[in-house]
């Protein structure tokens, strides 16, 4: 499916292809934890994404969150996702793939609107530039942002392909 030209994201450059990695090596290192903390800060400030998560959708409480297993492990499939695209970076079709099934998925299965994924990867840049500081300079901030618009361009457009209407 072809993505309108307003949505399409900005082309990733090699060397920030190598930022975008390396970074995430750092990141991936403490997967469970980095994700955890990226969707209790996702649950707090857009407390209205708890409602497709029976089993944490009446958590209020961030300790009760970070110490529940179906959260981890939620956690861990999110970051899993984002693993995969990062190293497949270089491979734009397997990209495209693993983001539309991620889409579809919350599309047609899970019934979440498109906009949680713009909400949670700004949430999750947020939390990577706050913990890993020192390796998050302009350019792993601007190779960041262009990731974050890749992943809501393809996600978005699986959502569209299954005709998401609400």
């Amino acid at each position: 499916m072809e993505i309108e030209r307003w949505e399409r994201s900005e082309e990733i450059s090699e060397a920030e292809k190598k930022v975008i990695q390396e970074t995430w090596s750092r990141v991936y290192a403490n997967c469970e934890d980095v994700g955890v903390s990226i969707l209790i800060r996702f649950f707090v400030n857009f407390p209205s994404a708890k409602q497709y998560f029976s089993q944490f959708k009446h958590m209020e409480d961030p300790l009760e969150m970070e110490r529940s297993l179906q959260l981890r492990k939620h956690a861990r499939r999110v970051m899993g996702a984002i693993n995969t695209v990062v190293e497949n970076i270089n491979d734009s079709e397997k990209v495209s793939s693993v983001l539309a099934l991620v889409g579809k998925a919350h599309a047609l299965k899970h019934k979440v609107e498109p906009i949680y994924f713009k909400k949670l990867t700004g949430v999750m840049l947020e939390v990577i530039a706050e913990e890993y500081a020192d390796d998050f300079t302009p350019e792993a901030h601007g190779a960041w942002t262009k990731m974050k618009t890749l992943i809501c361009t393809h996600v978005t457009a699986a959502y569209k392909e299954v005709g998401w209407a609400q």
